[in-house]
């Protein structure tokens, strides 16, 4: 079947997992590091600060350079349907909502709540598997070894154990980033551009949009670490919002932000960079 012959949603789906397979690869690492940042324990650096750069010498020195990949399959696994899911109903909504007209503000940003929410509940089990992996705190054999453990000791609420956190990050993560992309390409005349300068500005935009919703999601995510890493402490958002502050403070709820707004923002743009220019290439309209 040639790619003229797809329907448009499959082809958005199919754009949207080879730019989520680049992008992960790339930047694993990043979200490596802001996972063992998270779950650092207040004794483990007393009265200094731990950062990124030590955290990356420790896992290199004692896991060696492929350690920074740790997780990477859960990763994949979870990020390439998962990016696809979110492009192809992105796409679907759009063509039924929107009937070809940009879309504001306000629609922006309900656009990308519900592409990811849907996304978000669909990949839940598999994320929570990469949090573990990535803790460096569970031995698991494999992913499927993995899900089999959680659901035969944890039940079904283990593989959605942290999924509201994961939501009330992702999906306003979603909104937030597209209503910014979206406002800065408008604001930037794409047909005065040269066409090999068009991906560099769509990266450009997606850069500072990135940067803006990786901060005013940061706490959810600290949030949706711990209740998936520890499920019995953590069972619900107002306990574990309670627990943070108290062994952590307020500085807790920003712990890994620099690695994770680094990643996120690196990833979301690149990954629209490369659906755009993918769309574009079968003839299609992101």
């Amino acid at each position: 079947m040639r790619h003229d012959q797809l329907h448009p949603a499959i082809k958005a789906f199919l754009c949207g997992s080879i730019s989520g397979t680049c992008s992960t690869l790339l930047f694993q690492p990043l979200d490596l590091l802001k996972t063992r940042l998270q779950t650092l324990q207040p004794s483990d650096h007393g009265s200094r600060r731990v950062g990124m750069l030590a955290i990356l010498l420790k896992v290199v020195r004692t896991e060696s350079l492929l350690g920074l990949w740790k997780g990477m399959s859960p990763s994949i696994v979870r990020c390439v349907p998962g990016v696809g899911i979110y492009f192809g109903t992105l796409y679907s909504l759009k063509q039924y909502f929107l009937r070809g007209h940009p879309p504001t503000a306000l629609e922006s940003v309900i656009l990308g709540v519900g592409s990811r929410s849907v996304a978000g509940v669909c990949m839940s089990p598999i994320t929570v598997v990469k949090t573990r992996y990535e803790s460096g705190k569970y031995g698991y054999d494999s992913i499927y070894a993995a899900l089999r453990s959680i659901y035969r000791s944890e039940g079904h609420r283990g593989l959605f154990s942290g999924l509201t956190a994961t939501l009330l990050r992702d999906a306003p993560f979603s909104g937030i980033y597209l209503m910014f992309y979206n406002q800065t390409k408008n604001i930037v005349p794409h047909d005065q551009l040269d066409a090999t300068l068009i991906p560099v500005v769509n990266f450009g935009c997606g850069i500072f949009a990135g940067i803006l919703a990786s901060l005013a999601t940061q706490p959810a995510d600290v949030i949706k670490t711990h209740m998936q890493l520890s499920p019995v402490k953590f069972q619900w958002i107002g306990q574990a919002v309670t627990l943070i502050f108290k062994d952590y403070g307020l500085r807790g709820f920003f712990q890994g932000g620099v690695p994770r707004a680094l990643r996120r923002t690196l990833m979301a743009a690149m990954a629209w960079t490369v659906y755009e220019e993918m769309m574009a290439k079968m003839g299609l309209k992101s």
